[in-house]
């Protein structure tokens, strides 16, 4: 389901450490104060990553409420999460789909906010 991220269509990923102990109203508030993105775009989705690369936590707002998964890997597995400490990245199907396999992500991400490496 996760991987396939049916009826999604934006994906932005906040990189750097989140604390994954915050809620939908605490994420939902940071992603409007650091981006200006309106989280309440049916949709859209947004992935935050704690100190810990083996999992990860989804917020969804599905036009009638909200929906936060938290996606933990076993057996060692981690998620290749950027960890540019304040930049919101907006992702392309496929490069979704390459950090959901394992994989990183290229240098073809364009950065919402905070500090793009390549300026």
């Amino acid at each position: 389901m996760l991987r396939e991220a049916t009826g999604i269509r934006k994906i932005y990923l906040r990189a750097g450490r989140t604390d994954l102990r915050k809620g939908i109203y605490s994420l939902q508030a940071m992603i409007q104060m650091e981006t200006g993105i309106s989280p309440l775009e049916e949709g859209t989705m947004f992935l935050f990553c704690g100190k810990r690369p083996d999992r990860i936590k989804i917020l969804v707002f599905e036009g009638d409420g909200w929906l936060i998964m938290t996606k933990h890997l076993i057996g060692g597995n981690r998620f290749q999460w950027p960890r540019n400490s304040g930049d919101t990245l907006n992702l392309t199907r496929e490069q979704y789909c390459h950090l959901m396999d394992g994989f990183t992500i290229d240098g073809t991400i364009r950065h919402i906010s905070g500090q793009n490496p390549s300026e």
